[in-house]
């Protein structure tokens, strides 16, 4: 059954989901919408029809679109910081951390590219709530890795954050860049390539307690 008709039953009448049933059905009949049009040509007539509810059935859990966008952003950026998070939980070796970090990225791009494209190739990135939301994405990001990076090599709060932020700013980039040139690379291999260049640079850095 197409997303355009899982609303309806053969009758052609509705389909009565519970409410967070329905709201799932919605976000992702908008999330197919805003990949394929982008936000400012997509309309809630669209994302309706996609659903294959009524425009009052859409109103009713979502008032406008950019609500729908949000929730949608809301949604995908709390998916990626936990991914991030449960890669530093996963192990207390500091080099798998790091090969975790980009693991997380690369797994996002590629189970989720239009998720990954909302996000961070959005037409609606100058929009202040849009900007607010995908900020705080990569400060969560940075703030999972950076005490990772203070408790290897010993640095400053100020200094492991500027290193987390490369780090993230690494991950975030090079993923993009492999999901855009059509994963010429295995995935395996290119998660390994960045975690190395990554570990590379930051064990250059003394180990807590060492001396440089």
């Amino acid at each position: 059954m197409t997303s355009a008709t899982s609303g309806m039953q053969q009758t052609g009448r509705p389909v009565r989901l519970p409410r967070s049933a329905r709201r799932k059905q919605l976000l992702a009949a908008a999330q197919q919408v805003f990949v394929a049009q982008g936000y400012h040509a997509a309309a809630m007539d669209d994302i309706a029809e996609r659903a294959g509810v009524s425009k009052p059935v859409l109103y009713q859990h979502f008032p406008g679109k950019l609500e729908l966008y949000l929730a949608l952003l809301d949604t995908h950026c709390d998916a990626l910081v936990d991914r991030v998070r449960r890669a530093m939980g996963a192990t207390p070796d500091n080099k798998e951390r790091v090969d975790g970090a980009m693991q997380a990225y690369f797994d996002f791009v590629d189970h989720e590219s239009e998720a990954f494209r909302l996000v961070f190739e959005s037409d609606l990135r100058n929009d202040p709530a849009v900007r607010e939301r995908v900020e705080r994405l990569e400060q969560s990001c940075i703030a999972a890795l950076t005490d990772t990076i203070m408790s290897d090599t010993g640095v400053s709060r100020a200094r492991a954050e500027l290193l987390a932020a490369g780090l993230v700013g690494a991950a975030e980039t090079a993923a993009r860049f492999w999901l855009a040139g059509g994963r010429q690379v295995r995935k395996a291999e290119a998660v390994q390539l960045l975690a190395t260049l990554g570990w590379r640079g930051i064990a250059s850095f003394p180990l807590q307690g060492e001396q440089s």
